[in-house]
């Protein structure tokens, strides 16, 4: 069966606009409000941030927002209670990121397999090592059809590059630039990475993440991309808003 996310892709080539939101944030209960306020106004595919007490690629503003989901009592197996039966509600493609320690707690196996059975379709773990997913997790990834998502920077050779492409399901996350998340990066400078990834040819679509925040990045990222994640900005807009409806419409209007 074709997952989510490949159907996405076969049907949107480009403009794809990937919105990350932190599970249990700003109150523990609105993790499926936000993600239906994501799907009606325009979002194309859904990326859920688990919380985790020690983020190695989150800047501040993500890591503020893990640290009130902590504190609300955000967990993950608070998360997939909360996940359960939502897609009654939600139709587009939901990644979960996160980091590999709460998922070895919780037993690999049983995460990925917990994760088909909601209706998860990827996951983005950015320390899990490569070498380790390919002796030990590929086929559990492979067994329950949920999407393994792999990160590439502009540190990455190309060698590398072609082989995390290959392992990857669902698409490449192309890191803008080998810093955290949320700072204020020039996307022009960026050109000649975004121009050897389209040179490689990679089998998987790419979407570019870190310093994606307004109309302009997000249409310099899918110049060069099949489309874009964006994550502090809408968490700083989520964060200050009063009402979560009101506060999306008005982020994904001014991207889109």
């Amino acid at each position: 069966m074709q997952n989510r996310i490949d159907q996405l892709f076969a049907t949107k080539q480009n403009g794809v606009l990937n919105i990350y939101c932190t599970a249990g944030y700003p109150q523990l209960n609105d993790t499926l409000p936000v993600m239906t306020a994501l799907q009606q106004h325009g979002a194309d595919l859904i990326e859920l941030g688990v919380p985790f007490s020690d983020p190695l690629a989150d800047g501040p503003v993500i890591q503020d927002s893990g640290t009130q989901a902590l504190k609300n009592g955000m967990s993950l197996h608070k998360l997939f209670e909360q996940l359960d039966g939502f897609r009654e509600r939600i139709h587009v493609p939901v990644i979960l990121m996160g980091y590999f320690n709460p998922v070895l707690v919780y037993g690999v196996e049983a995460f990925v397999k917990k994760c088909a059975e909601v209706g998860v379709d990827g996951v983005i773990l950015p320390d899990l090592p490569k070498a380790e997913y390919e002796a030990e997790y590929k086929p559990i990834f492979e067994q329950y059809n949920v999407s393994l998502i792999f990160l590439v920077t502009p540190e990455t050779s190309d060698e590398r590059i072609r082989q995390l492409d290959s392992l990857s399901k669902g698409f490449l996350y192309a890191v803008s630039s080998s810093s955290t998340t949320g700072k204020d990066k020039d996307m022009s400078h960026q050109q000649a990475y975004f121009e050897r990834l389209q040179q490689l040819k990679l089998k998987n679509p790419v979407l570019i993440g870190f310093g994606i925040k307004d109309k302009a990045t997000f249409d310099t990222a899918c110049r060069y991309t099949n489309g874009a994640i964006i994550g502090t900005a809408f968490i700083k807009a989520l964060g200050e808003g009063r009402d979560i409806d009101a506060t999306v419409r008005n982020f994904i209007g001014s991207i889109k």
